[in-house]
């Protein structure tokens, strides 16, 4: 009887591993502040620094999109959705369930950082989702789609991509509290803007030759 079992490509294989691996990273990174320095015309820029790894999702998704085709890519983000979710799960259930060793002192300290609310837990779910599907769209669909521009597409897609996960998020997040959304939001858009236009352009190259490499017989 012959073998009916699909061949992954190993290139798919181990972009959807590190795809994963980043989903549940971006939620924990995302609990610290990073300074991106001072800019002429900008001024001093802030940034939560999860999207440093956000920003590999947006480019691994992007490769497997120009590598493999739409629909793969749209896959991989939706699989996404499970490490997310089971993460989210598992930290509820230590942080509010399961109780602190008597001699260990830190479980304030652990809850605040990686505790979150369930509006905040459903904001990052809905702006996941909604960029990163985005972004594939736009990277598949801009330019003429798969193998033409390759770097101006991922540009493009990423810059709108963040724009529209940042609003999400800080919107459902936050809205109808006493803050300053439209500063708040003002600040991150610059901010991953930049980063979008400094890390995403050279990556996307690199993973998709990375990609072509990995798949050679």
């Amino acid at each position: 009887m012959q073998n009916q079992t699909p061949v992954i490509p190993r290139s798919l294989f181990a972009f959807s591993l590190l795809y994963g691996g980043l989903c549940v990273l971006a939620g924990v990174m995302g609990t610290k502040l990073a300074s991106l320095g001072h800019w002429p015309l900008l001024g001093d820029l802030a940034v939560e620094s999860g999207i440093f790894a956000f920003l590999f999702l947006v480019i691994i998704s992007s490769a497997v999109a120009e590598l493999f085709g739409q629909q793969m890519a749209n896959q991989l983000v939706r699989y996404g959705f499970v490490p997310l979710i089971v993460s989210m799960i598992m930290l509820t259930l230590v942080i509010r369930v399961v109780p602190p060793a008597s001699f260990w002192q830190d479980q304030d300290a652990f809850a605040r950082l990686l505790g979150q609310g369930v509006r905040m837990q459903f904001a990052g779910l809905i702006s996941y989702g909604t960029s990163q599907t985005l972004n594939v769209y736009l990277f598949s669909r801009i330019a003429g789609g798969q193998g033409k521009a390759l770097v101006l597409r991922a540009w493009l897609a990423s810059l709108l991509s963040q724009v529209v996960d940042t609003v999400l998020f800080i919107t459902i997040s936050f809205y109808g509290q006493d803050l300053p959304l439209g500063q708040i939001m003002e600040g991150q858009i610059i901010s991953k803007l930049v980063l979008s236009t400094i890390m995403v352009p050279p990556l996307i190259v690199l993973f998709v030759k990375l990609g072509q490499r990995l798949d050679r017989p």
